[in-house]
């Protein structure tokens, strides 16, 4: 569904990605993985069209970043980590907006925010401010967002950031309902979250692609049954 190719993108004299290339199948739910300043946040901003590469290409169902941009922007959901949304305007009114923005007609456009606030727990504060939400509400919103249009794809950038631990389990809950008719590929620097959600896992270092396969795959090459020692394995070259 999503194939990259030996993607890289230099600011200047930093080479933020390093000839990454992996592949994201249909219906799969993939942890792309890596300490900060690794260069996740890189691959998603080219991948969603905010940044074009130094080098290398990325395909969407067919589709190239070079191309058929639009066309891929109407194909994916994207929630970077400091989710954009407008914190004076109501749950409803700020999911209408958004519907208007994406072109849903009327009659869809009220399916699906009804749809979408009951898959994202919003029903309780659908005529509240944004403003008056809990972080754990605001991130909800921001997947709503995301999920607005019914993209076959969603992007989610360390969607369970600075949240309490209550809201990461709801969190993750919904995005593994969420996985069930959709490919994601999400960020975390929560270990355990991403070993109880992803089906692959992807680790990026200082740019680099350093592991790419299922958490019992990594498992087995290493020798090694805890997540946390892996990860620091690889991410510090131990």
């Amino acid at each position: 569904m999503i194939k990259i190719r030996n993607l890289t993108k230099y600011y200047g004299d930093l080479c933020a990605v390093d000839d990454v290339s992996f592949d994201i199948k249909k219906g799969e739910i993939l942890a792309l993985l890596g300490p900060n300043g690794a260069g996740k946040t890189t691959i998603y901003r080219i991948l969603t069209g905010y940044l074009k590469p130094t080098s290398g290409n990325i395909e969407v169902m067919d589709y190239n970043i070079y191309e058929h941009m639009m066309k891929i922007k109407n194909k994916i959901g994207y929630l970077p980590e400091a989710a954009p949304i407008y914190r004076d305007m109501l749950v409803f009114d700020y999911l209408d907006f958004v519907a208007d923005i994406r072109g849903i007609s009327t009659e869809k456009k009220m399916k699906q925010i009804r749809e979408l606030s009951e898959l994202c727990g919003l029903d309780e504060v659908i005529h509240m401010t944004i403003d008056e939400l809990s972080k754990g509400y605001k991130q909800r919103v921001g997947i709503a967002h995301a999920l607005m249009g019914d993209p076959d794809i969603l992007v989610l950038d360390e969607p369970t950031v600075g949240l309490d631990p209550n809201q990461i389990v709801e969190t993750r809950d919904i995005i593994k309902r969420i996985g069930k008719t959709k490919t994601i590929i999400y960020s975390t620097h929560i270990l355990s979250e991403a070993e109880a959600t992803c089906d692959r896992i992807v680790v990026i270092n200082r740019g680099k692609k350093v592991a790419d396969d299922t958490l019992k795959g990594l498992q087995d090459a290493m020798n090694e049954k805890s997540f946390e020692n892996i990860f620091m394995k690889l991410t510090r070259g131990n």
